[in-house]
């Protein structure tokens, strides 16, 4: 029996047993669910002259696996949780890193109202990074998003793509605006806490976003306080999707202060897409830093598809980066 088929008959006899009189599970439901992503490339990063091959985990997407669920407690309301970890596929270890949490994605429990919206407590991953991948074709790739790489990856924003120790605030759709809001409380050893606001507005096939943050922990570590805000905007025309972002970074700690901008397109080619996105970071002090990444994304099925992609990573005054990978994404 597969994996898929066995989660499935899991899932049927707890479906089963929560029909029977007097049990616990009554109302209940949960969900195992993850993504693998494993590919084969070679890397150079901007300023080194070191080409280096290998296989690869998480180049579109960190690989995770995790569960969650909910009980219906009535009258519109529900409890929930997820618990989420990331893993390095191509070896095995859990975690993004060595030192990473191992419920580092998402670990928060809950409570939905069909009126009142969604609060969750505990770790979250942030509204921001969810606007940076939202809008650009790439989605959530630390490999080949520019959008990405440049928030999360170049020194710029602060505070990790999710926020322990968090309350997230979620607003049910109004006129087809969401609104969240987020806060990580301070720990011991913390400059103070985080806070974040969230606006998601779409109609029909535009959609946009505006989210800002203010950042002076990661997790109970003081970090240099950035505050950061990014508005965002697609519109499927059905021949291709466009995609736009612009944001800033300003560094209280450091002073410096950055513009960052992407542009990009997603194409439908056959079962698949053809991606490509431009971004730059225009500090107020230092090299600017322009990627672009290209590459076609061709789904077998709903859950399984192949990729290859292409980037060129440049930064002013030093030799140009470089990027290849060919890789394979499974959904369960």
């Amino acid at each position: 029996m597969n994996l898929h088929s066995a989660l499935r008959s899991t899932l049927i006899a707890a479906s089963v047993m929560g029909a029977l009189p007097g049990t616990a599970m009554a109302q209940s439901s949960v969900t195992l669910s993850g993504l693998l992503d494993i590919s084969a490339g070679q890397s150079k990063a901007a300023g080194s002259s070191n080409k280096v091959w290998g296989v690869d985990n998480g180049q579109m997407t960190t690989s995770w696996f995790g569960a969650s669920g909910s009980e219906d407690l009535g009258g519109g309301l529900s409890a929930l949780f997820t618990l989420q970890s990331f893993m390095r596929a191509d070896t095995g270890a859990s975690g993004r890193f060595g030192a990473d949490t191992f419920w580092a994605r998402n670990a928060f429990v809950g409570l939905a109202s069909s009126s009142l919206g969604k609060v969750t407590i505990g770790r979250n991953t942030t509204p921001f990074f969810v606007t940076t991948l939202s809008f650009n074709p790439f989605g959530d790739s630390f490999g080949y998003s520019p959008s990405i790489r440049h928030y999360f990856t170049s020194g710029t924003l602060t505070g990790d793509s999710g926020w322990s120790d968090s309350v997230l605030y979620t607003s049910p759709k109004l006129g087809g605006a969401t609104l969240q809001l987020f806060m990580a409380a301070a720990e011991a050893g913390s400059n103070g806490r985080n806070h974040g606001v969230n606006l998601r507005w779409g109609a029909g096939a535009f959609d946009s976003a505006f989210s800002w943050q203010d950042v002076k922990k990661d997790g109970a570590t003081a970090v240099a306080d950035t505050k950061s805000w990014q508005g965002a905007a697609s519109y499927d025309f059905g021949v291709a999707r466009l995609f736009g972002q612009f944001g800033n970074v300003a560094n209280k700690t450091s002073g410096n202060e950055y513009d960052i901008v992407g542009l990009g397109a997603s194409v439908p080619v056959g079962n698949g897409k053809i991606l490509a996105q431009w971004g730059q970071i225009k500090p107020e002090t230092g090299a600017k830093r322009k990627t672009f990444s290209a590459g076609y994304d061709y789904f077998l099925s709903k859950r399984t598809d192949l990729y290859a992609v292409a980037m060129s990573d440049k930064i002013d005054g030093q030799t140009s980066g470089s990027a290849f990978s060919v890789g394979i994404r499974h959904r369960y």
